[in-house]
């Protein structure tokens, strides 16, 4: 019992500081990540009653008059006329701009230019029909915020991001619903967050299972198996097919890789037969007569084949449409944005640009349905003009002497149809602010409406002053009604653009006051990790009158220096997304004062010089970690094998060879550590045998999967799924194991308590060791001899300082500089290892390494293991290392009481070093909340922080109940 009261209350700090940090975080998150108020209201055909554009509908030119006038505004129509018959969209999940724009518009041409040529032709060709436009997106670029924004036409809150694999049905008005709702019937195949998004709205569905990354083909043959024959069938208003091969090659392989090559040639393929089969069938009479084709990306990626931040790469996708009529002819050159050039054949060819935005309310205003309620975007002009179905709404036709155009009918008509899509706009936000808690500023809102009742009181003006002036001087009345229309466009373009930049820069509706009691939380843990800190420092005294706390020291100072400076680089984002060069040049200026204070004292330590060898590797390589492949194109491009007259099949085989020799180093090290220690009689059998079984499997794991021989197929399904699982299952039950050994664990002498712990900790080390290392890759056993060097250097370099120090026994409080490179070590493993602090460096293809099919719990598990495996899990369950060698403990009494109190202190000084760099995260994300790149940077930072700081609370917390 006493031993259990003596436990308690070793720990009871750390739990008292985990509840302070969540219940920290629980209330920041809750004023800061507050998602977008959603409006339970839904647009109908009737409302358009209510509006001001629909006693013109919406204002029919000025030679319509008298029952013209009157036909024309009862036409059948919702709230503008339908333009097409049926739709059909085809998403090219991270389709990068570059894949579908010709090589002819970038500096340099990259091996996965020019793949669709069979759109870039389309685009040539087709001239008034066909185009192709740079589509950018709002961040994060997730999947499932992506969706919905196309579909709400609104902008997705960041918190969003967590329901990315557990997408939940949307509830607000979409273009999906309005669709249904409206008599039209939807298809739907390919990726099965559709469905998940939309349960009930798709008469036909082919959905396919979407979140196993290292699958490329499952999805998109799913969708080429349906696909063309659904193209001849007439069940269907609107056809929806999500390919995801060209997302999982990036995800897995990155962009330039032979998987991708080989998707854009599929894809290119399948375009062309799509294309073929609706030419085929739009004459007149035709099935697609008046049918719309959609190519698009829902988001863009990185050359690593990663998407979720706001980088360039990733906000720009692409979006081609074909409309089967061809127009008359080309809208006026002020709403024309395109910019043109000549593609590979010499053929002129011209991109445009779009707001993903505008997608729900020009795909509404095509279809002739009501506008989603909570859409904040545009009608583009460019899109909507390909229709020929815009351009027949009043026809051209000249009455009483007065001329209209084709450009000015159409121009008349989009007038019409941005004056209802203005409306419906005001309608929103007057909604929104008046039942949000906090909705928009006051002013501001003030501001949006003075613009849209002038844009409104300006209309009927223009119209009158249009109508005088044809009176007198009708031979030029046809070029004055185009700066009339044009400059009514323009009012509505103004307002909407301001609204959407309203809602882009102020839509987070942020609690300051909950964002401030949360800060001041943690704020308080740090005060109670001082405290704690200090009151073991007292503990020694009590113990032992010799032990001493050696005050405030250079390396002390040095230690809190590059805490401070590298939570302060956090307040910069351009230091946010150097992280990992910051922790690696603090890591070597601690390298450099070991270095120094061993010249000081005349004992040159060659561990010191052996750290900062290692500091320089990981420093230069890494760039190498954040590649898909261990042996990419870009690094053969760097060496050109073939130029220094080495074979590449053999070069490949010694790549895939060196890891399996470098883990099997790692199990004779870990034998050699055991064998003939008497501490281990009992566990070596179940601890050594069963580690150095999982990395036995983790050999033949790699052998078979890495295609160096030609493997039976067998072993295929052994090698690619029953190893993995091994390797889980011996890891788990060790972990399972070694804790209820702990928990069983006799007293024993007082000078066993340091051999009990070191061999705690190996075996924990061990356990955790087999399952990191796999999900790690091939990268793994070597980040695993360079943790080992690592902390070996540390160590040495520690008890170095102590026995060069004054007195005897004059400092046995852990040093402080030890402990932060131990941390800032972990740090710069996290990025060598091709991690970054942004859901775009989350390696999903790690969390299906064992399993084909997707569990949410389970591919989450493996997803945290490999995430934060090198950064937060080996570094804290190792951390008695750092006091097992550190003092001569048996020379004094009460030697494990000190011994304990030290470890205690190890762990207290590395959870106060995480929470002051969580600390300056928050601090940083609540001053710069308003910035730019708040929802691409500085959240994604904040979320890792706090995810990490909460998961080294209840490390430290088991760490303590399995060493103490």
């Amino acid at each position: 019992m006493a031993r259990w009261s003596e436990k308690c209350r070793m720990i009871c700090p750390f739990i008292f500081i985990l509840f302070l940090h969540s219940f920290a975080i629980i209330f920041f998150t809750r004023g800061f990540l507050l998602t977008r108020t959603e409006l339970s209201s839904f647009s109908n055909c009737s409302d358009i009653s209510q509006s001001p554009c629909s006693s013109s509908l919406l204002y029919p030119p000025p030679n319509v008059t008298g029952s013209d006038r009157e036909s024309a505004a009862n036409n059948d129509r919702c709230w503008t006329k339908p333009a097409v018959d049926r739709l059909v969209i085809i998403i090219l999940d991270a389709l990068r701009f570059d894949f579908v724009a010709p090589s002819t518009f970038f500096e340099e041409k990259k091996p996965w230019m020019d793949k669709l040529q069979v759109l870039q032709k389309l685009a040539s060709d087709e001239g008034l029909s066909a185009k192709i436009f740079k589509a950018i997106a709002d961040p994060p670029t997730t999947s499932l915020q992506r969706l919905k924004g196309l579909t709400t036409g609104g902008l997705p809150t960041f918190i969003d991001v967590g329901n990315s694999f557990g997408a939940p049905a949307i509830t607000e008005d979409n273009l999906i619903h309005q669709l249904v709702k409206n008599g039209k019937r939807v298809l739907m195949m390919g990726d099965d967050t559709w469905l998940q998004l939309f349960p009930d709205h798709f008469g036909i569905s082919y959905p396919f299972p979407s979140f196993n990354v290292k699958d490329l083909d499952t999805v998109d043959n799913g969708c080429i198996d349906h696909l063309i024959p659904s193209l001849y069938q007439e069940d269907w208003d609107v056809l929806i097919a999500h390919f995801l091969g060209v997302d999982h090659a990036g995800h897995i392989f990155g962009v330039d890789s032979t998987p991708m090559m080989q998707k854009l040639d599929q894809y290119n393929a399948i375009l062309e037969k799509v294309t073929e089969v609706l030419q085929d069938q739009s004459g007149p009479g035709g099935l697609h007569e008046n049918t719309f084709l959609l190519v698009m990306g829902d988001h863009g990626q990185t050359l690593n084949g990663d998407h979720g931040g706001g980088t360039a790469e990733e906000v720009e996708t692409s979006l081609f449409a074909m409309s089967l009529s061809k127009p008359p002819t080309s809208i006026s050159s002020e709403l024309d944005t395109a910019s043109c050039t000549f593609d590979v054949d010499g053929k002129k060819i011209c991109i445009s640009t779009i707001q993903q935005l505008d997608f729900a309310v020009t795909m509404a205003a095509l279809l002739g349905i009501p506008f989603p309620f909570g859409s904040i975007g545009r009608v583009n002009p460019e899109l909507y003009a390909l229709s020929a179905g815009t351009w027949n709404g009043r026809g051209t036709t000249a009455t009483h002497g007065k001329c209209w155009s084709s450009l000015e009918v159409w121009m008349q008509s989009y007038v019409d149809v941005l004056c209802v899509n203005s409306w419906q706009v005001k309608k929103y936000i007057d909604l929104y602010s008046a039942s949000s808690v906090i909705g928009f500023p006051k002013e501001d809102l003030l501001h949006v409406a003075d613009i849209y009742a002038q844009a409104q009181a300006n209309w009927p003006n223009r119209l009158k002053n249009l109508s005088l002036f044809e009176s007198e001087f009708s031979n030029e009345s046809c070029d004055s009604s185009l700066s009339v229309l044009l400059g009514q466009i323009n009012d509505y373009s103004n307002f909407l653009a301001r609204v959407a930049e309203l809602a882009r820069s102020k839509w987070t509706e942020f609690d300051l006051k909950l964002m401030v009691l949360g800060l001041g939380i943690l704020l308080v843990s740090l005060f109670v990790h001082l405290w704690s800190i200090r009151s073991v420092n007292k503990l020694f005294m009590v113990y032992d009158a010799s032990i001493g706390n050696p005050g405030i020291s250079l390396r002390f100072m040095s230690a809190l220096f590059m805490v401070a400076i590298r939570a302060s680089s956090f307040l910069s984002n351009s230091y946010i997304l150097e992280e990992g060069k910051v922790a690696n040049f603090l890591l070597a200026t601690t390298g450099i004062l070991n270095l120094r204070y061993s010249i000081t004292r005349r004992k040159i330590a060659i561990e010191a010089i052996a750290f900062l060898v290692l500091n320089f590797i990981l420093g230069f390589s890494g760039v190498r970690g954040i590649s898909k492949q261990d042996v990419g194109s870009s690094f053969m491009n760097i060496y050109p094998l073939r130029m220094l007259g080495i074979n590449e099949s053999h070069f490949y085989g010694m790549i895939e060879t060196v890891p399996m020799l470098g883990l099997i180093l790692l199990a004779f090290l870990l034998y050699r550590s055991t064998v003939g220690n008497s501490y281990w009689r009992y566990l070596k059998y179940f601890f050594v045998t069963g580690t150095i079984l999982s990395y036995i499997l983790i050999v033949v794991h790699w052998f078979l999967e890495s295609k160096f021989l030609p493997t039976p197929m067998m072993l295929e399904g052994f090698g690619r799924n029953i190893a993995p699982r091994t390797i889980y299952a011996i890891g788990s039950g060790l972990v399972v194991l070694l804790a209820f050994s702990q928990a069983c664990e006799q007293n024993g002498r007082i000078s066993d308590y340091i051999k009990r712990v070191l061999i705690a900790t190996v075996a924990m080390v061990s356990a955790w060791s087999s399952t990191v290392l796999l999900l790690l890759g091939r990268q793994g056993p070597l980040v695993a001899l360079m943790s080992i060097v690592g902390g070996w250097c540390i160590i040495r370099l520690q008890k170095v300082a102590q026995d060069t120090a004054e007195g005897t026994l004059g400092v046995s409080v852990t040093d402080s500089i030890s402990v932060t490179q131990w941390s800032l070590l972990s740090t710069c493993l996290f990025f060598y290892t091709g991690h970054w602090c942004n859901f775009d460096g989350l390696r999903y293809g790690a969390a299906f390494i064992g399993f084909d099919d997707f569990n949410l719990m389970r591919q989450g598990a493996l997803l945290a293991i490999d995430t934060f495996g090198v950064s937060h899990i080996l570094p804290i369950l190792s951390l008695p290392f750092l006091v097992s060698f550190q003092y001569p403990y048996s020379l004094i009494s009460k030697g494990n009481r000190v011994f304990f109190s030290n470890l205690k202190k190890v762990f207290l000084i590395y959870g106060l070093i995480t929470a002051v760099t969580t600390t300056f995260t928050i601090v940083c994300v609540t001053i710069q909340r308003r910035h730019l790149m708040v929802w691409g940077l500085f959240a994604p930072k904040y979320v890792f922080d706090v995810v990490g700081l909460l998961l080294t609370d209840v490390l430290i917390c088991l760490a303590s109940l399995y060493y103490f």
